[in-house]
């Protein structure tokens, strides 16, 4: 479980940084060390899934560990990381 209030703080975190990287990652690792931490671009999301939460310059989606297989999930009850999606300049 992720709580919504993490979830911004994990977000506006983020924000502070120029670019979505491995610095990144390192530094909400380290904050937040029980949660997991993926980049990828939005684009390698599927179109059905929406964010729950958005930022300029990237979207967060939660990941489900509960399975057998990682899945993306929109609930945060069930949420054991996070991914953060950069977004094309267009």
């Amino acid at each position: 479980m992720i709580p919504r209030d993490t979830l911004s703080h994990i977000a506006d975190a983020a924000s502070e940084f120029q670019f979505l990287d491995d610095t990144t990652l390192d530094f909400l690792r380290g904050r937040w060390p029980g949660l997991h931490f993926t980049l990828c671009g939005d684009n390698d999301v599927p179109a059905r899934l929406s964010p729950v939460l958005e930022r300029p310059g990237f979207n967060v989606y939660l990941v489900n560990g509960s399975e057998h297989c990682l899945t993306l999930t929109n609930d945060p009850e069930v949420a054991i990381g996070v991914v953060l999606a950069w977004m094309d300049e267009e």
